[in-house]
């Protein structure tokens, strides 16, 4: 700075200020707020805002602004962005000199656009550029003075700070780069992962029932090609297990697989996650960032809960499924995908589309090939497997023996219908083990309230006297959902059979070895 000139202690505060902002680079939009308000208040002007430069799409962005009336302004959802060959800001990248403008009417380098959408009328300014060693990185102005004009002590002191704020935002988006590409590697680094599993086949959908040997055929006749699939089911059916036999034992295993949950995130957040974004695109987006389906280009990607994604959200996805091609949130050119759609939901899509929830068009295009999870209660049979592989797994973890479920303790795992299904068995299974200790013996004491309810003394002592074989278990709960499926069905024997999953030849067997009266 000249010698002759001197601080005031107000320039030297707003220069310490600028300073600190080279430790609070996490936190950019604060250090610009802080900064703004200290410019606006010093230079007695009507606001301050910067507009970063963005070389790839050749513009110019506004990331934030100050004004007197209204503190900050942030520029709405769709960021304000013009040509870099447009305006005072254009003349100042050309020439990389500052511009003093006490009229912006009567100077012919002003581009008036903004104004326009803002509802701001500009009167006067200074235009600085901000540039470090590396790159020019955008303009700095300072807007509409309140009193008089513009001093050439007010440009130095910008110019100077300008330099300091440049390096501020280089280094946060140094630092936000770094962040994505951490961001990146975690991510490939899961995606690789699940490409190298190798317990992704048919062994590991465990059930035996004739309900689940049913979806087995299914899932065998569609493995084999690109068909878009919907998985739809109740919760806790193991839907995102089935999207991965599907995909692993195909022809695109080696490809990458990636899973999103429709409805964990705001429309604004998925539509980043999903679709990816550019630099600008909003506040904190400092870098290009790769959407799940560029991550997926090839592969299978998976959706989880589609049926709670937005409309906004529907039309957006449709456009995939259509034509394969998605714009980055804030971008303005298309991407080409060849990816395999799977999607899951426990909703009914039929039924949503007729209530207006879920476009029609979208629900035909994700309904090519529907598999059905069957619900546990379907499936009784195959509690007694899946209990085990459970109490194995959670077993192992803890480094405890794997316990011998009682006759009577089995008995009332399968008495209960299970609303969570899968999931819901595999944390009392969890819940179970943690209470046995390492007791050999899972008796009936160990599970939870709502299971042990459902028991009564006869029934205990029964089974406890009984031999404890698989077979006489499974005949007694044979037989007691024979008898509830004929009370419920009135003695109608066909629908009785068909609620069991029986012909009706098998029902009639099962009352003549049970010795059931109709």
């Amino acid at each position: 700075m000249d010698e002759q000139m001197h601080l005031s202690e107000n320039e030297f505060s707003l220069f310490c200020d600028v300073a600190a902002s080279f430790h609070t680079i996490c936190d950019t939009d604060e250090m610009l707020r802080a900064i703004f308000r200290k410019i606006t208040s010093i230079f007695d002007i009507e606001g301050a805002s910067i507009a970063l430069h963005d070389p790839l799409n050749k513009e110019f962005c506004f990331i934030q602004t100050v004004e007197e009336v209204g503190g900050l302004r942030q520029p709405g959802k769709k960021k304000l962005r013009f040509s870099d060959h447009q305006g005072i800001a254009g003349w100042v990248m050309e020439k990389n000199q500052t511009a003093v403008i006490d009229d912006v009417a009567r100077d012919g380098r002003f581009f008036n656009g903004i104004d326009a959408k803002e509802n701001f009328s500009t009167k006067s300014m200074i235009c600085v550029p901000l540039r470090t060693k590396r790159r020019f990185q955008g303009v700095l102005y300072a807007l509409n003075k309140k009193s008089g004009k513009f001093t050439q002590r007010e440009k130095k002191v910008l110019e100077i700070l300008s330099g300091t704020i440049a390096i501020s935002l280089e280094n946060a988006r140094l630092y936000g780069e770094l962040k994505d590409h951490v961001h990146s590697l975690e991510r490939e680094k899961r995606l690789l992962q699940d490409q190298m599993r190798s317990d992704s086949g048919f062994k590991d959908i465990i059930g035996g029932s004739r309900a689940m040997r049913r979806m087995f055929y299914l899932l065998e006749k569609v493995i084999d090609t690109p068909t878009t699939v919907l998985l739809q089911g109740e919760t806790g059916t193991g839907k995102e297990l089935i999207a991965k036999v599907i995909h692993y034992n195909g022809p695109l295993k080696d490809k990458p697989f990636v899973a999103e949950n429709c409805g964990a995130l705001p429309d604004n957040l998925l539509e980043s996650e999903l679709f990816g974004h550019v630099k600008g695109a909003f506040t904190g987006a400092i870098t290009n960032k790769k959407g799940l389906f560029e991550i997926a280009d090839g592969g299978t990607i998976f959706l989880d809960e589609v049926g709670e994604m937005s409309l906004h959200m529907q039309v957006k996805l449709l456009r995939v499924l259509q034509e394969g091609q998605f714009r980055p949130v804030g971008g303005n050119q298309t991407r080409q995908v060849d990816v395999r759609i799977i999607s899951s939901t426990n909703r009914d899509l039929a039924s949503e589309v007729k209530n207006g929830n879920f476009r029609e068009d979208l629900y035909y295009r994700i309904n090519v090939f529907q598999v059905t999870p069957p619900p546990l209660r379907a499936r009784k049979e195959d509690i007694l497997s899946l209990a085990n592989h459970f109490l194995k797994k959670y077993a192992r973890k803890i480094d405890r023996p794997i316990p011998r479920i009682t006759p009577y303790a089995l008995d009332l795992l399968m008495r209960f219908d299970w609303p969570g299904n899968v999931r819901e068995l595999e944390n009392e299974m969890e819940r179970a083990l943690a209470m046995a200790g390492s007791k050999a013996i899972l008796s009936e004491e160990f599970l939870s309230d709502k299971i042990r309810r459902l028991g009564d003394n006869a029934d205990r002592e029964a089974l406890n006297k009984s031999s404890g074989r698989l077979k006489d278990v499974v005949q007694r709960v044979e037989c007691r959902m024979v008898k509830e499926a004929l009370k419920a069905s009135a003695g109608n024997r066909s629908r009785a059979a068909k609620a069991l999953g029986l012909s009706r030849q098998g029902l009639l067997n099962k009352i003549t070895a049970y010795h059931i009266r109709t």
